[in-house]
């Protein structure tokens, strides 16, 4: 049986955007012959549907949707994802289901068993879990029909006590088909196949797995849907970060040939963030950013990956010099906008600071310059910038990367407003790797932005290791501390100096505050600021 995979970029309740897609996949696939197509988990609705979930209004359009589509599957079957109602008056009101299409009609429904209540997920607050097992039947073909966390369930994970994969091969099922919902990171791509192919390992038989991909506000999926042959060799792998579709004969399960090299974390991290700027405004009908170019390494690379994801035409840069800027600063930042033909306009913060300074004079007599004056400069940029964008339609994208974020180095209606963060899930050694990669075949961004030392230049002769220790070293701390949970004793124990990793650590808890208003942070890491860190604000933690 030939089976088409259909990789694409759903829009949360579009059901008219979404469901046109569907609609031409499904014609696609039935003019190249195929028997049947695979959409992702929760095509439908798109995911996360989250609260959206609590509206009946919601549900049944989704159920509507559905059965639009299934008129249009009478020579060629669909597998799709969507919201159903939990019949039974116990237990959650919802299924995440997977619906086989065919003749017209919905003719069998698969629920997910295994619902993820981790970082980012949180099924169990919409779903009741699957409770019984079959495997469908189409064109000859006996199909193991799962949904995304269901095969993840290989192992002696503690948190399931049932593996629906075992359950399904009681009936020696031909192939195995995975709908997926799975966000992107990092290292996700080597932990997702190694997965699979210890399925394969495991039941010897195919695997067709069909992922989302599209940037849902901070959550990036990847795509990468990939069909594996009964002994765990890549049969086909769809594109990263943009719409695929392919074809796989079932009986012509080769190995591919000329694979091609898997990219590294920083070329993945660019692509992965350039998707993430382009849906995000796409998905809410902007075509314009702004963003304060300071000269430095952060707002640097941060305009050139909105510029690559929106045009640079589309991104407006405004240099905000205060008496504290260095000329090479603004010249570097001019350069930059020269570089990639972006527009940009220069507004001087002087005189604006100056009137604070003057009003604030009486109140502030006799006390030092220090951080209050700092913040003034901070806040007059985030002024200048917010009422340019209110003023011509612009979103305003923070530049803040993650090392800042975790230790409170920004300052709150200043520096971290914005519409989306878009480094706000990169550490400070990976922006620079992020400006050099940028740079690899030209230069764009200038390279004494990349040499010189990092400096918010709000005071004289200001320097980032002024107030924090080496990037190298705090980053790899924060990294311990927040992608893999290690506590302090932990820390002191890997040979990190005790006093540093005290401090380090009381900084990342006490700016929990200042990160609960921060914006939306596209998440590259596997553990990032926002929806999937759940930390209290008040908790005294090392204290």
């Amino acid at each position: 049986m030939k089976i088409a995979l259909a990789q694409l970029n759903y829009h949360i309740g579009n059901f008219a955007s979404n469901e046109t897609k569907i609609i031409d996949a499904i014609k696609k696939a039935e003019n190249l012959g195929a028997g049947l197509v695979v959409f992702a988990e929760l095509a439908i609705s798109g995911y996360p549907p989250r609260d959206f979930l609590e509206f009946t209004d919601f549900v049944n359009q989704c159920g509507e949707s559905v059965e639009r589509i299934a008129g249009h599957c009478t020579k060629t079957a669909a597998i799709i994802g969507l919201p159903t109602y939990n019949p039974a008056e116990k237990g959650k009101p919802l299924f995440n289901s997977a619906a086989l299409l065919s003749q017209g009609k919905i003719s069998h429904l698969t629920h997910k068993t295994l619902l993820p209540n981790y970082d980012i997920f949180d099924e169990y607050r919409y779903f009741e879990p699957n409770h019984s097992f079959s495997c469908i039947q189409l064109n000859g073909k006996k199909i193991a029909l799962t949904i995304c966390e269901d095969l993840w369930n290989i192992g002696d994970d503690p948190l399931y006590t049932i593996n629906p994969m075992d359950e399904l091969m009681v009936e020696k099922p031909d192939l195995m088909i995975n709908i997926a919902a799975s966000p992107f990171h990092y290292k996700q791509r080597e932990l997702r196949l190694e997965i699979l192919q210890r399925n394969v390992q495991k039941y010897k038989i195919p695997l067709l797995y069909v992922n989302h991909v599209g940037a849902q506000t901070e959550l990036l999926f990847d795509g990468g849907s990939v069909a594996l042959n009964s002994v765990g060799q890549m049969v086909c792998e769809l594109k990263y970060f943009e719409e695929d579709f392919a074809i796989i004969d079932t009986e012509n399960l080769h190995p591919l040939e000329n694979q091609k090299p898997v990219p590294d974390k920083i070329e993945l991290i660019h692509d992965a963030l350039i998707m993430g700027i382009r849906n995000y405004f796409q998905k809410l009908g902007f075509t314009k950013a702004i963003l304060g170019l300071s000269g430095g390494i952060d707002s640097a690379v941060t305009l050139v990956l909105a510029a690559r994801a929106l045009g640079e035409e589309n991104v407006l840069s405004v240099l905000l010099p205060s008496q504290y800027s260095t000329g090479h600063s603004v010249k570097d930042a001019e350069d930059l906008a020269k570089n990639l033909g972006s527009p940009y306009q220069i507004i001087p913060i002087k005189n604006i600071y100056d009137a604070f300074e003057k009003e604030l004079s009486e109140s502030f007599k006799g006390l030092p310059f220090g951080i209050a004056e700092e913040n003034i400069q901070a806040r007059s940029r985030g002024v200048l910038l917010m009422a340019l964008s209110n003023k011509f339609g612009y979103i305003l994208l923070n530049t803040s990367n993650k090392s800042e974020a975790a230790v409170g180095y920004g300052t709150l209606y200043g520096d971290m407003n914005g519409g989306l963060s878009v480094l706000g899930d990169v550490y400070k050694v990976d922006v620079f790797e992020l400006a050099r990669f940028i740079n690899k075949d030209q230069e764009i961004i200038p390279w004494n932005t990349i040499t010189k030392p990092p400096s918010a230049e709000l005071r004289p002769d200001q320097k980032d290791s002024d107030s924090l220790p080496e990037y190298e070293i705090l980053d790899e701390i924060l990294y311990q501390y927040i992608e893999l949970r290690k506590g302090p004793k932990e820390l002191i124990a890997m040979g990190f100096d005790e006093v540093l990793v005290k401090r380090i650590l009381k900084l990342v808890n006490t700016n929990e505050y200042k990160r609960h208003q921060t914006p939306p942070i596209l998440r590259i890491s596997s553990k990032a600021f926002g929806m999937g860190r759940r930390m209290p604000i008040v908790a005294r933690y090392l204290s």
